[in-house]
């Protein structure tokens, strides 16, 4: 999550501070494969870090994914679009890589960890913060990677969190690259 969320978000602000974003915009390229070309690179290196930590968790740890790595690592891939997509967003709210990363950590990254569950058990937390963490993609994934690593359930009991981290990276991403492609325009 930082490493795809925040240097997705300062990529191209970088682009924007030093003036290489509107000369990318005039070149006979399309828009989306401009998004493309900037979203790939950290998908890639988001891919080698769940790879990394997986095989560390096992290997170095003893800690076996008891429900599947395959599963592990698709439904992770619904997570990194997730998280490139509010990279992308946060882009496109900055205007300087300061302000990006400000905004990525404070409004972003801090109340998904501490609303997630990672923290604080959702349980415990006030029933008006139990309703907010719902808004948080993080929230499903740590059940996911929770029901995978330590309990071994499949596809049939966590589809509605993938469902739900799906829905949520469907949408920030689609409406990232809207708002990415009106500030072009």
């Amino acid at each position: 999550m930082v490493m795809t969320m925040i240097l997705t978000s300062l990529a191209i602000v970088k682009e924007k501070e030093l003036g290489t974003l509107e000369q990318l915009v005039v070149t006979p390229i399309k828009p989306y494969q401009l998004i493309i070309g900037k979203l790939a690179p950290f998908f890639v290196i988001g891919v080698i870090d769940v790879i990394l930590v997986v095989f560390f968790a096992s290997v170095v740890f003893s800690l076996p994914v008891k429900g599947g790595v395959l599963l592990l690592l698709g439904l992770s891939l619904i997570f990194l679009m997730t998280t490139l997509g509010l990279g992308l967003f946060i882009s496109t709210i900055s205007r300087t890589q300061q302000q990006a990363m400000m905004t990525a950590i404070f409004f972003f990254m801090m109340p998904m960890v501490f609303f997630s569950g990672f923290v604080f058990p959702i349980e415990n937390m006030p029933v008006i913060i139990q309703y907010v963490s719902y808004l948080m993609p993080l929230r499903y994934y740590f059940v996911i990677v929770r029901g995978l690593f330590l309990k071994g359930v499949g596809m049939n009991i966590l589809w509605t969190q993938a469902l739900a981290l799906l829905i949520f990276g469907s949408v920030i991403l689609s409406l990232s690259v809207m708002r990415f492609q009106k500030r072009l325009g």
